[in-house]
């Protein structure tokens, strides 16, 4: 059991130090309300008094003919937040829990500054359902991070943090990522067509190749080949059906209403069997590691030179089951998100020449040849590179917001919201409101760069600190973002230094919103060789 091999964390001390942290954020935080008061909650509106729609309502706007049966999920979101006010609640039905949307970024401080050194946030059913009732013999009671909560998440989170969370350890995998990147370029080259420089339309496929391709490096230390040598086989372009599928059905069953809870839908029986191909081919990729790994006593052959140790590597030594699992998780969970958040990014940057041109000066400060080679010493200073990634997460952000079930009551918004209630921090969704961020819908890199002084610069910055979540916030955000970090960092800076990036094309309506933010238009983006 995971529970036996991990005895050697002092779950006392980190209980101390997770509550020391949140408790020493409480104080930093500032906030005119006091939710500890018992006077403050007792002058607030009870929940009862909540706007939002009824039941009944709520069905009718979503069936067929009704106001938002065509609407991507999220926009429905924007649209109730017009009718019923910044905080409304959003009515569970066919065994679903309400959810309180919150689109009030005054209540934000107030939520994580009550999260608890246990933050819960709601696991989804249908993949709790496919480890616990579908596949036990393959889980065995090791669910994975993103499908646990409470004490099990907590020290399986401890296990992982000191290799994905320190960002000294993350930057470990440079090599591998340039590597891959490299033959990204050399991928661009190939099937670009020579009269226009324009890549084919479905270069979204290549994009995800790309993320899945890096995944594997960081998490198995194996490379498939996905970009060309090994892209047309069976696998490759079975795992990457399923991974487009599983978003897809994902919004149906999770997010939507939906009745598969008593009585199995077809879209359910298709989440099944596409989270049973997405298992099983990541399992064999995984299970061809572990031989390499167990066949390597002496260390010398499952890492190449000069290229770190992969995450499976190091989580054995923990627990061999537990780093399947968190192995297949990090693919499952790192491939369409960081293809999606990739391509927004090319989006602005393609779509902002002056911008672009500027990220090109600053990479070659560090890079004066082509084929100068990115290092963790040079990467150090790239202020430019990082504000860029961070507007075209703002621009186009994969989720609206996160989630967050408190363990005692809070006011939000003047409404005393009960312990218990799953309320959805709508941060993304706010950052497109001019009300809270000048200029939403410009990219402005400089907003980020605390050195910039300008007057345009100053006006666009950001100052509530909770507008910008993208990999949620506090001890449950997202394990694998500083891995993203320099995935995007090395994918970009390696594009701009060799290529000159255009789309022209419209981007209206670039992304629908099915669970995580998916490219809707033909990526037609044209890649011009830089001369030097």
């Amino acid at each position: 059991m995971l529970s036996r091999h991990l005895k050697q964390i002092d779950h006392i001390g980190w209980r101390h130090s997770r509550v020391s942290r949140v408790r020493t954020f409480a104080v930093q935080v500032e906030s005119k309300q006091n939710n500890a008061s018992d006077v403050y909650l007792e002058k607030a509106r009870p929940y009862s008094e909540v706007p939002g729609p009824g039941k009944l309502e709520l069905i009718r706007l979503f069936m067929p003919g009704g106001l938002f049966a065509k609407k991507p999920f999220f926009d429905a979101f924007r649209e109730m937040g017009k009718t019923y006010g910044e905080l409304f609640r959003f009515p569970g039905i066919f065994g679903k829990p309400e959810i309180i949307i919150d689109l009030n970024p005054s209540d934000y401080s107030v939520i994580f500054r009550n999260e608890g050194p246990l933050p819960y946030r709601r696991v989804f059913d249908t993949f709790v359902y496919h480890r616990e009732k579908h596949r036990p013999e393959f889980f065995q009671g090791v669910d994975g991070i993103i499908s646990t909560s409470g004490e099990k998440w907590a020290k399986m989170r401890t296990a992982v943090n000191p290799i994905l969370m320190q960002p000294k350890n993350a930057k470990l995998y440079l090599n591998t990522l340039l590597d891959i990147n490299n033959e990204f370029l050399e991928r661009i080259r190939h099937i670009r067509e020579p009269s226009t420089m324009e890549v084919p339309e479905e270069f979204h496929d290549d994009i995800n190749r790309l993320s899945f391709e890096g995944i594997a490096g960081i998490a198995l230390n194996t490379r498939l080949g996905l970009i060309q040598k090994n892209r047309d086989t069976v696998e490759g372009k079975e795992i990457m059906k399923s991974i487009r599928n599983f978003f897809l059905l994902f919004e149906e069953l999770e997010i939507k209403p939906s009745i598969w809870k008593y009585v199995k839908t077809p879209k359910f029986y298709d989440m099944m069997k596409t989270l049973d191909s997405m298992t099983d081919i990541c399992n064999k990729y995984i299970n061809e590691a572990l031989m390499r790994i167990e066949h390597d006593s002496e260390g010398n052959l499952t890492s190449e030179l000069g290229k770190e140790k992969s995450v499976l590597e190091k989580l054995v030594r923990v627990d061999k089951k537990f780093a399947v699992v968190m192995a297949l998780d990090m693919m499952i969970a790192g491939i369409d998100t960081t293809a999606s958040t990739l391509t927004g990014i090319l989006l602005c940057i393609a779509k902002n020449p002056d911008k672009q041109q500027k990220l090109f000066e600053e990479l070659k400060q560090i890079l004066p040849e082509k084929h100068s080679q990115l290092t963790t010493q040079n990467m150090q200073n790239l202020p430019y590179l990082r504000a860029c990634i961070k507007e075209g997460i703002r621009r186009y952000p994969l989720f609206p917001g996160t989630m967050r079930r408190l363990p005692n009551d809070v006011v939000l918004s003047g409404y005393r919201i009960p312990a218990g209630t799953d309320i959805c921090i709508g941060a993304n969704m706010v950052m497109h409101d001019e009300r809270y961020t000048s200029q939403p819908d410009k990219f402005m890199p400089e907003r980020w760069l605390r050195n910039d002084q300008s007057a345009e610069a100053l006006e666009a910055q950001i100052t509530n600190p909770f507008l910008y979540v993208p990999f949620g916030f506090g001890p449950r955000s997202c394990m694998g973002k500083r891995i993203v970090n320099l995935e995007l960092e090395v994918t970009l800076a390696c594009l701009v230094r060799n290529f000159q990036i255009e789309f022209n094309y419209p981007t209206e309506n670039a992304f629908a919103m099915k669970f995580i933010s998916v490219p809707q238009i033909p990526l037609k983006f044209k890649f011009i060789d830089r001369g030097a």
